[in-house]
């Protein structure tokens, strides 16, 4: 509820007319009610320009710090030139949803052709032929990692 920041928004956002028509009625006017009707449009208009999060993109559980705007648009924009090719006037025209569904779909390129191969689709660590041998006469599941589970109740027992 800052006028200033609310004035330039609506002055950046919109046509110079509209902008005049809807900063004019503000003086000698209470402004509670202005900042009433303008917050749900103005809340909405941000939002458009936050990127969409990806579908197929895995839960993150990572506490990354926050980035300031200018840093997003400015990797949104590395991006949209640098690895898609756009042309900056392409990039600068495009949402930021737009670029990082492109983006993603560049990648997922990448990995269809091979040239790129994600963490989660690297093959699983082989098993140890000899414990499998032990495992296969004992009847136990030669595919199950008992050194994992063991490292892994250590651990837990460790208060780790």
């Amino acid at each position: 509820m800052n006028l200033t920041i609310i004035s330039e928004i609506i002055l950046t956002a919109s046509s110079p007319q509209d902008a005049a028509a809807c900063l004019a009625g503000i003086p000698g006017r209470p402004l509670f009610p202005f900042f009433i009707a303008v917050r749900q449009p103005l809340g909405n208009l941000v939002s458009m320009l936050m990127p969409a999060p990806d579908p197929k993109a895995k839960r993150s559980t990572s506490t990354g710090k926050p980035m300031p705007w200018a840093e997003v648009y400015s990797s949104l924009f590395d991006s949209a030139t640098g690895w898609l090719g756009w042309t900056p006037e392409t990039a600068w025209n495009c949402t930021p949803t737009e670029i990082t569904r492109a983006m993603s779909a560049h990648f997922d390129r990448l990995v269809t052709t091979g040239v790129l191969v994600r963490d989660d689709k690297r093959p699983a660590k082989e098993a140890d032929p000899e414990q499998a041998a032990r495992n296969e006469a004992e009847g136990l599941d030669t595919a199950f990692d008992r050194a994992g589970l063991r490292a892994l109740k250590a651990k837990m027992a460790g208060g780790a």
